[in-house]
């Protein structure tokens, strides 16, 4: 069994620094506080993040192994939080969209579709919390 262990460590004010099993940092805050000039994330936008990095590292993947890689492809992820307290992601809706000059559809509704069904371990985990939806945009580039 794979165990990762991340230390999150209270920097200031409302910030945090976490460290990451790759050896990497990122630094946390609280969106509603004034935080100056420090570049950081807010902890439940890093969850949908960790979902589009997820599942776009699945579908990339096995496109290069179907052999139908796409000239562009970018993850729009919406989370709807709760309005009561503990506010969390009760809907989440993502969009899949691909570019390219000669996009195989087949293709990459079968990757899409294994990284949700199948190997995407954090599109799971909102399974577990969140109503969520799918879809596939074609965008088609002109040559």
């Amino acid at each position: 069994m794979v165990k990762n262990i991340v230390t999150t460590t209270w920097t200031q004010k409302s910030q945090f620094e976490s460290d990451n099993p790759s050896g990497y940092k990122l630094t946390m805050f609280d969106k509603s506080k004034d935080n100056g000039a420090i570049v950081g994330f807010a902890p439940k936008a890093l969850m949908l993040s960790s979902l589009a990095g997820c599942s776009g590292l699945d579908v990339v993947s096995l496109l290069e192994k179907m052999r139908a890689e796409v000239a562009d492809f970018y993850i729009e992820i919406t989370g709807e939080l709760t309005d009561e307290h503990p506010k969390y992601y009760n809907k989440v809706k993502v969009d899949y969209h691909f570019t390219d000059a000669e996009l195989q559809p087949e293709k990459i509704q079968k990757a899409v579709n294994l990284s949700v069904t199948k190997y995407c371990g954090v599109m799971e985990m909102f399974r577990q919390f969140a109503e969520v939806e799918t879809e596939i945009h074609l965008h088609h580039l002109e040559v």
